[in-house]
């Protein structure tokens, strides 16, 4: 049986989420995961002795964090829409 379209994006967008949040976690744990691309900025790193320095551990659990938390909560209430 196939899957839904919207239902398969809204799940994959779920899994993504998912493992942003769990890299976040681990990195302000153990300091893993401190090159992972999803922590990179937009525009313009931060760089110093030519090096890309790793996002501060308080913009990571107070914005990085909270802002992957609230989109998985409403995938996950467009995916209950959608079942």
């Amino acid at each position: 049986m196939l899957m839904n379209p919207k239902k398969k994006a809204v799940l994959e967008r779920i899994k993504n989420l998912e493992k942003a949040i769990t890299m976040g976690r681990e990195y302000l744990e153990s300091g893993k995961h401190a090159n992972w691309h999803g922590f990179r900025p937009l525009f313009t790193a931060k760089v110093r002795d030519g090096k890309a320095l790793p996002p501060h551990k308080d913009w990571v659990k107070n914005v990085f964090l909270p802002s992957r938390e609230s989109a998985l909560k409403q995938a996950q209430k467009t995916l209950a829409k959608l079942n």
